[in-house]
């Protein structure tokens, strides 16, 4: 994809319309069943609002696997719907706080629903560009992000706005589809390709 522009204005599209309508067919799959596939537990997806999960859209259980301490600040870089947001916000307890932080205001618009219907006290939503963070530097202790550097032209920016938020010995989980051998030219170039 040549086209940055393009293909972030693709990304924020596609993730908008699985917001507006997560029953929808989608080129990827989408719901609290697939979430369950990745090794999220079913009774803690049951255990969350339906807002979130059923917009749930990532590659991986990150907010199970990664070392979350409590009393924690935690960074969710593209929270999407909410559903590692409210996960890390239970891990890290009412002394911690999560900030979720998405670029597309109609999954922000699920994830501050699902906050509010969780009664989650100890979450902050933001709208930012993964790579031009409001947060201030040194104050995140662990971030997580489910899925977002293949869909970012930015991403030696992303790391650079990781580096800054991050204190001295902060941890980072991502999780990532990676390729095992470059697409050739003419399917790199097809916007359909990045959400296949």
């Amino acid at each position: 994809m040549n086209n940055p522009h393009q293909l972030r204005e693709g990304v924020r599209q596609t993730f908008s319309a699985v917001a507006d309508s997560p029953t929808a067919k989608h080129s990827f799959p989408v719901g609290a069943q697939y979430a369950e596939s990745l090794g999220y537990p079913k009774d803690l997806l049951t255990s969350l609002p339906a807002i979130a999960t059923e917009a749930f859209t990532g590659l991986s259980n990150v907010s199970i696997f990664a070392d979350i301490p409590p009393g924690a600040t935690v960074l969710d870089l593209g929270c999407g719907s909410g559903v590692d947001t409210l996960i890390a916000a239970n891990r890290v307890g009412p002394a911690g706080k999560v900030i979720g932080v998405d670029f597309s205001e109609s999954m922000l618009a699920r994830a501050r629903g699902a906050a509010a219907e969780a009664g989650s006290t100890n979450i902050e939503i933001r709208h930012a560009d993964a790579e031009r963070l409001p947060i201030d530097d040194g104050s995140i202790d662990v971030v997580i992000s489910n899925g977002i550097f293949n869909l970012n032209p930015a991403r030696a920016d992303i790391f650079r706005e990781l580096a800054r938020v991050v204190r001295p010995g902060g941890s980072v989980y991502c999780a990532e589809v990676i390729l095992r051998e470059p697409l050739p030219p003419e399917e790199a170039a097809n916007l359909t390709n990045w959400f296949a």
